[in-house]
């Protein structure tokens, strides 16, 4: 399998520096009160979404679709932020870790934790509560935009988590989002080592013009007319 550029420079990052980025172009990528169910928990990779709704009688289904994943894929799960029953668990845990997913992103909740953390497989959700969503939850429609904690999910975008939570960066803007991030990336890290060497923090960020690296750009993405 070809390796993805784009996926490789993300996996390099972090969510907060990716985050900045995505303020200086004026995109909306950060996943509101998503949280990795194990604080050592990354992933990167992208999108295969799904949309989920209350369960109609008789009942849909709410896994039969992980065979179908591609490998190095973050299964995105819109379950429209519910808490009261669940929409992942531990077989689909362990499959998913067995054909190699990248990780499991839910805006609603999991269940299982205990095994993920065993097999260090990255699930990202709102929480995690035992009661599942068998005959309350079922899948609605798969390869579709969906809404992770506020923020918008197409398939094929890139997925970022880490103990900070969860970044989306949209496929159409990933090379303009990696450059700023990797530009901020690399600035932090000269004021680190100015700093280490007994620069002042002041003249360290004046030097690298720390505080421009998040301010909006005259190039910045404006919803209104681009989409």
């Amino acid at each position: 399998m070809t390796e993805d550029r784009n996926i490789v420079r993300a996996a390099k990052l972090d969510t907060a520096t990716v985050s900045d980025a995505l303020d200086k172009l004026g995109i909306v990528g950060q996943c509101y009160q998503i949280q990795g169910r194990d604080p050592t928990f990354r992933m990167a990779g992208r999108a295969f979404t799904m949309r989920c709704g209350p369960a109609a009688n008789p009942p849909g289904t709410v896994g039969d679709y992980i065979d179908d994943v591609p490998a190095g894929s973050v299964v995105v799960i819109d379950n429209g932020g519910r808490e009261d029953a669940t929409i992942w668990g531990d077989i689909l845990t362990e499959i998913a870790h067995r054909r190699g997913l990248a990780g499991t992103l839910i805006d609603g909740i999991s269940r299982d934790v205990a095994l993920c953390r065993k097999l260090g497989y990255p699930v990202f959700s709102r929480g995690h509560w035992m009661r599942t969503g068998k005959d309350r939850v079922q899948v609605e429609q798969m390869d579709c935009v969906v809404t992770i904690g506020g923020a918008r999910v197409a398939p094929g975008d890139i997925l970022l988590g880490d103990a900070d939570g969860v970044i989306v960066i949209p496929r159409e803007h990933e090379d303009g989002v990696l450059d700023a991030a990797e530009t901020i990336h690399e600035a932090e890290e000269q004021i680190r080592a100015a700093v280490r060497n007994g620069t002042r923090l002041d003249e360290a960020r004046r030097q690298f013009r720390y505080h421009q690296l998040q301010t909006r750009s005259e190039k910045a993405f404006h919803p209104s007319t681009e989409r």
